[in-house]
């Protein structure tokens, strides 16, 4: 079940062009940088976006100007949260090319406010399905009090996702349509 939903979302959103998801990605920002929660946060982890996935690049870029922007590392199938001061300064890196600090910046976990999680689908609460490596569970437990807030064009969210014993749900998902507040 999962893996059907995970590969129809999946060509859904490859086969979005260029300018579509620049487009929806733009809506996405607009709605994430109005929410009181990101307003308040002055530390925020934002996931570098790759492929087909919600465009962050134009978010941390702007994020920059005024929050403490956090990116990720991974190490030793780890994340690790970079400090990062300019987005230019990120390096492809790993299997996927995905760009990264060259070196980790430190904060301490307490630190991080606010997570933006990225997912192939999102269930209504607060459950995903991501890429199936599991970094991004094992994180999202060392930041139990940073708000969780997943990142997804409106069809990448489900009624229901079933739940693994391993997965952190997210507090909310924003998309290009609006907000989902996620149920408990």
């Amino acid at each position: 079940m999962k893996n059907k939903l995970k590969e129809s979302i999946l060509e859904k959103r490859n086969s979005l062009s260029k300018e579509e998801i620049l487009e929806k990605s733009r809506k996405i920002q607009e709605n994430l940088f109005n929410l009181e929660q990101y307003k308040k946060s002055k530390a925020i982890m934002f996931f570098v976006s790759f492929n087909s996935e919600v465009n962050t690049h134009d978010m941390i870029r702007v994020a920059l100007k005024n929050k403490t922007v956090v990116v990720p590392k991974v190490a030793h199938n780890e994340i690790e949260p970079s400090v990062i001061i300019d987005f230019d300064n990120l390096i492809p890196s790993g299997k996927f090319g995905i760009l990264e600090p060259i070196e980790a910046l430190k904060i301490a976990y307490k630190n991080i406010g606010l997570v933006l999680v990225p997912g192939i689908a999102f269930g209504k609460e607060g459950h995903r399905i991501g890429y199936g490596l599991g970094y991004y569970d094992k994180f999202l437990k060392k930041v139990p009090k940073a708000i969780k807030i997943g990142l997804a064009f409106d069809f990448q969210v489900v009624d229901k996702i079933q739940r693994e014993t391993h997965d952190v749900p997210v507090d909310l998902i924003v998309t290009d349509k609006g907000i989902v507040g996620c149920e408990k």
